[in-house]
């Protein structure tokens, strides 16, 4: 069913970096059925984010804008949070959900990996913070980073993703002190929540051997679900009203194996 927005600017908007699939576009969607407009950014993934777009708007006319632009690009990181707050004439959540994810081996990386894994992690999800800040306090709003668990316990061979994402959670109590009291920032770590690339295959016994010994690390013995991170994201920004600085982890234990 095709449900009219009211014409006024009453609607509270959510912007959400790197949106337009996984982890992102399911908070995206809960955000939305919440009653949420949302403003969805992406760099590469055009197609999957206009049909995101074009999904929620059938739900709820006019309740979903997506925007693209690299976030390692100054200029365009620049112009993002005008544009996000232009969609709509306001803004009262960011979460800040980009973020570069590879590999680089201490003997072979090099300043293009660091700057943009630190940019799309770290770098872009500050400045996007200090330029919605005045808004976001205007609105008694609310920002959520997306952390991992990489952050407390670095991943080998991803020295500086890690890294990047333990910057991710000094920022988030950093910038709980800089905007108190008007705007509070958490942070979310998810854990174990979809199978990396490397053991998506379900015909391979060594994928199927390799998939249970990681289990095998997570107390509760399960992968968790994207909706579980949406879920924490949206509590954090909308009901957890005397939370700021933390960050949570999402990830069924597995910090305590």
């Amino acid at each position: 069913m095709n449900t009219s927005t009211p014409n006024s600017h009453d609607t509270r908007v959510c912007f959400l970096t790197g949106a337009s699939k996984r982890l992102g576009a399911c908070t995206a969607k809960k955000f939305h059925a919440e009653g949420f407009n949302v403003v969805i950014h992406y760099n590469n993934s055009k197609n999957e984010a206009n049909a995101l777009v074009a999904q929620l708007n059938a739900l709820r006319t006019d309740s979903a804008f997506c925007l693209q632009a690299d976030l390692s690009d100054h200029e365009q990181l620049q112009s993002l949070a005008r544009l996000s707050f232009d969609c709509y004439q306001r803004v009262d959540v960011l979460v800040n959900n980009a973020s570069a994810f590879y590999p680089t081996p201490l003997a072979e990386c090099d300043h293009k990996d660091w700057n943009e894994l630190f940019d799309s992690n770290l770098r872009a999800a500050f400045f996007l913070a200090q330029q919605l800040a005045p808004e976001l306090e205007q609105r008694a709003g609310s920002i959520v980073n997306m952390t991992d668990t990489h952050a407390d316990s670095p991943l080998k061979g991803f020295p500086i993703y890690s890294m990047a994402k333990a910057g991710v959670k000094a920022m988030t109590k950093s910038l709980a002190k800089e905007l108190a009291p008007s705007v509070r920032v958490n942070g979310v770590s998810p854990g174990a929540i979809l199978w990396p690339p490397s053991l998506e295959d379900d015909s391979n016994p060594a994928v199927l051997e390799a998939r249970q010994k990681m289990l095998e690390t997570i107390p509760l013995r399960t992968l968790g679900e994207p909706q579980n991170i949406a879920d924490t994201v949206f509590f954090l920004a909308n009901d957890a009203c005397y939370v700021t600085g933390q960050t949570v982890r999402v990830d069924g234990g597995r910090y305590l194996a």
